[in-house]
């Protein structure tokens, strides 16, 4: 056995670990931006001595940030951020080929995945790189006497943002900690484009459906639900958005989607997306006048989008139709069908985003953690925004790498910019 397999572990099968180099190696091909930071931090070490904690979603492009981390000198243990979104491949490869501790199985059921997130916190990590926050919100709540060692964290879901905003207004959130998703290039890209793909891609490996033709409900227009609505409608789907928020709400009738309650769109629908980041979007009222055969399936981060309780209540029997796909029959005679256990359809039945947008979201991940390492002990307790000229250095670095040039403002322009004096 190699010396790397003895690296503390909890994955599927270390014999996959070749078919997880190949695909590593393929997502790589469209990440050149990570990799020129995988570079520089394998010259410069900016994270040397740093013990991090990485709950992510395990796949071939998280596996390119895990291997900048460990450029970067920092002792990283790997953590699923989602029980369904491990590719145990690529669990493998990084165990057994990069010596990178990892705890994560999919399909990993939820007193596994907690038991991870303990073990990561084990590590006493002094940066942590969270998706939802469930690793940070354990911190808190579980192990005070670590937050000591805390020099930060970066976050780069939306849901995650919102729990950490919800730790700063109950001043339980000590630490500073980096808004990553809000970075344009990040939710522009990532939230929108990637989510809007993969979702659809999702979707059709679990069922094969034909979505021209069908009506889809888009539940969310944040920036993940544009993009899915925005995919759908390019597939030939007839798009209808339900919205809480009114802005977004006109937004979207503006952007050529009707806008309704979810009360009447259930009965209509013949697809779901749930992108809402809250709780029970689509619950018992809804299932109960959906049509028969209806399919049903979350984007959002957590799996509380769909109140699957009130389904199963509701049905005589489950059963398992395709992968990834069950059939709920209801007791009035109807079917709803479920992809994905509810949990991230684009995760649990695909292979999550494409490389292209995870580049640019994993370089802000990359960066802002060198950030708060040498601003460690200047930040106050509170959440920052990625920097802007990180930001638009990543946003350079993608253009370059795309062949792509734009222009630069002349003296003159500059000048002007920066002058009240000239009107009209």
């Amino acid at each position: 056995m190699s010396p790397l397999t003895q690296i503390k572990h909890d994955v599927k099968d270390l014999s996959l670990a070749p078919l997880g180099q190949q695909r590593i190696d393929w997502a790589g091909r469209e990440m050149p931006v990570l990799r020129q930071i995988q570079d520089r931090f394998a010259q410069e070490k900016p994270l040397a001595g740093i013990r991090m904690v990485a709950c992510c979603h395990v796949t071939t492009e998280t596996a390119h940030l895990a291997i900048a981390f460990k450029n970067a000198g920092a002792d990283a243990v790997l953590i699923a951020s989602n029980p369904l979104s491990t590719q145990d491949d690529v669990a493998a490869c990084l165990v057994a080929n990069y010596g990178i501790s990892v705890y994560a199985q999919k399909g990993e059921d939820n007193d596994t995945y907690n038991r991870h997130v303990r073990i990561a916190l084990d590590h006493r990590p002094n940066i942590i790189v969270d998706d939802g926050s469930d690793v940070v919100a354990t911190l808190i709540q579980e192990r005070k006497n670590q937050l000591a060692d805390l020099i930060g964290t970066t976050e780069e879901t939306t849901t995650g943002i919102v729990r950490l905003k919800a730790m700063l207004n109950d001043g339980v959130l000590t630490f500073p900690a980096m808004n990553v998703n809000d970075a344009d290039t990040k939710h522009f890209f990532d939230n929108r484009y990637g989510t809007g793909q993969s979702t659809l891609d999702g979707i059709i490996r679990a069922t094969n459906v034909l979505l021209a033709g069908k009506t889809i409900v888009v539940s969310g227009y944040g920036w993940c639900g544009k993009g899915t609505a925005q995919r759908a409608s390019g597939m030939g789907a007839n798009v209808i958005v339900t919205e809480v928020d009114p802005v977004r709400g006109i937004e979207a009738a503006m952007d050529g989607f009707r806008v309704m309650p979810m009360a009447d769109a259930a009965k209509v629908g013949d697809i779901f997306i749930t992108v809402t980041g809250n709780k029970h979007v689509i619950r018992r009222e809804h299932f109960e006048s959906m049509k028969d055969g209806a399919i049903v399936c979350n984007s959002g981060h957590f799996d509380i989008e769909i109140d699957l309780k009130s389904l199963n209540d509701l049905a005589a029997n489950v059963k398992v139709v395709r992968n990834f796909t069950e059939e709920y029959q209801l007791k009035s005679g109807k079917s709803v069908v479920v992809i994905g256990e509810g949990r991230l359809v684009n995760l649990a039945a695909a292979e999550g985003h494409p490389s292209a947008v995870m580049d640019m979201s994993f370089a802000n991940q990359a960066l802002a953690c060198e950030y708060l390492v040498l601003n460690k002990g200047k930040l106050a307790p509170g959440l920052y925004a990625v920097p802007a000229e990180l930001d638009k250095e990543i946003a350079r670095l993608k253009l370059q790498a795309m062949g792509i040039d734009i222009d630069s403002l002349t003296p003159e322009q500059i000048e002007y910019s920066n002058s009240w004096t000239s009107g009209t």
